[in-house]
């Protein structure tokens, strides 16, 4: 059984030597291990932090709610910012410069409202009981096995198959989708190596292959549009505009991708933590089973307890905008064309917006975590993850209340994205 610390410390010595020459393109691995004791450093004495190459930094919660609010001024057109990058001719480039994410409006309007339609609050409440069939078959192996990996047999496994039933995606072509998204979002870290950019390239090419021909056989073949994404995206309209056949494709693979990797880490996050501090876990299990008789009681018990999650351990750590025109933020002056790194962790665990926000607090009532981010670019399927997390986790929990970790769980070791890659347990 694994009994050392998940999270390793970081001194505060050591946290203020990496916060002093912080730069995201140059990160020790210790900051990637635990980054929130440099977060804290870099909120108090340096919360608009001039990078090396020239952009800044934000860690205050306040800034970064001032920036998600004034989206005309705050760009999340990636056009300049990718070019250097990827190479403007390259499948990188072309996908996360027409994806819903890196867009403005009009096109970012457009989409979002397609996908929006399809993921009403009655359509997200009639998936729950495919979902709950899905998490128990996932347990029951589990269950078998007397064990598994927490991140490839369970975590990752939910988010392939809700986003692919949304989609359309037959079953037994989900296999690929996994490691396409991760090599798809992993390019989009601060540094990215020559391997990493051609399997980011060659992932969004094998998804637009594959999707070409879904979206082929979707127009001769169209499903619910209340239900399916794909045939909604495909059939909608908005203001009498339809989405082009890159916008469509590229978004599908958005889909695909967001959907899945920020869920995978919502899940296994929390279930790791839960190991991390068994205080929590007992405090959470003792109230699954005072609410056991009461669905709607033992629902918020589980919000409060992802919600928690979220802010704690962000699964999407780093957000990024361009300034349209000069600007302040935080009392500093910005020039257009200024390139502006969020810091969702950072901004979490801000304690003037969160009492105590080191402690996991999974009873925490007022928790207007930017997990989800805010304002217009707020993630469209946030109540989708909210259900996720729901029934995974407390699934999971009331199924194996004493699951333990056998080995130390590895983590994905990037700054964007938190979350981890495996994480063996065993279960009694």
């Amino acid at each position: 059984m694994f009994q050392d610390q998940i999270t390793p410390p970081l001194s505060a010595a050591r946290a203020h030597e990496i916060a002093t020459a912080f730069d995201l393109r140059a990160l020790p691995a210790d900051f990637l291990a635990n980054p929130f004791p440099v977060y804290a450093a870099l909120r108090e004495h340096e919360p608009v932090r001039h990078m090396p190459d020239g952009s800044v930094f934000l860690t205050r919660y306040a800034d970064l709610v001032a920036v998600y609010r004034d989206a005309a001024t705050f760009s999340s057109d990636k056009h300049v910012e990718f070019a250097p990058k990827y190479g403007a001719d390259s499948p990188l480039f072309e996908h996360h410069t027409t994806s819903l994410v890196f867009n403005d409006p009009p096109l970012h309007t457009r989409v979002r409202k397609l996908i929006m339609g399809a993921l009403t609050r009655r359509a997200i409440a009639d998936m729950e009981p495919g979902l709950i069939a899905l998490v128990d078959s996932l347990l029951d192996r589990l269950e078998a096995q007397g064990g598994g990996d927490l991140i490839e047999d369970f975590a990752s496994a939910i988010p392939v198959e809700i986003i692919g039933n949304l989609l359309g995606v037959p079953h037994q072509d989900r296999g690929p989708l996994r490691a396409w998204s991760l090599a798809i979002l992993g390019a989009l870290e601060p540094v990215v190596t020559p391997a990493q950019h051609a399997l980011g390239n060659q992932s969004v090419s094998e998804m637009l292959v594959y999707l070409r021909a879904l979206v082929a056989h979707r127009r001769q073949h169209p499903g619910d549009p209340e239900h399916d994404v794909l045939t909604r995206l495909i059939q909608g309209e908005v203001d009498g505009e339809k989405l082009s056949e890159v916008e469509l494709l590229q978004n599908c693979i958005f889909l695909l991708n967001a959907g899945h990797e920020t869920t995978t880490n919502l899940i296994g996050n929390g279930l790791i933590l839960l190991q991390e501090f068994p205080a929590a876990r007992a405090q959470l299990l003792a109230d699954l089973q005072a609410t056991a008789s009461d669905a709607a009681a033992q629902e918020q018990v589980l919000t409060l307890a992802v919600d928690e999650c979220l802010r704690f351990e962000s699964s999407n750590q780093l957000g990024n905008r361009r300034t349209l025109k000069a600007t302040q933020v935080g009392g500093v002056d910005l020039p257009e064309g200024a390139l502006v790194t969020l810091c969702i962790g950072a901004a979490n665990r801000d304690p003037v917006q969160f009492p105590d926000p080191e402690t996991l607090d999974l009873r925490r009532a007022t928790n207007k975590h930017l997990a989800f981010g805010f304002g217009i670019h707020q993630c469209a399927g946030l109540s989708l993850a909210r259900l996720e997390g729901r029934i995974a986790i407390g699934r999971f929990l009331q199924r194996f209340p004493d699951y333990q970790l056998s080995e130390a769980p590895t983590r994905g070791g990037r700054a964007r994205f938190r979350g981890f890659l495996n994480a063996p347990f065993t279960v009694s």
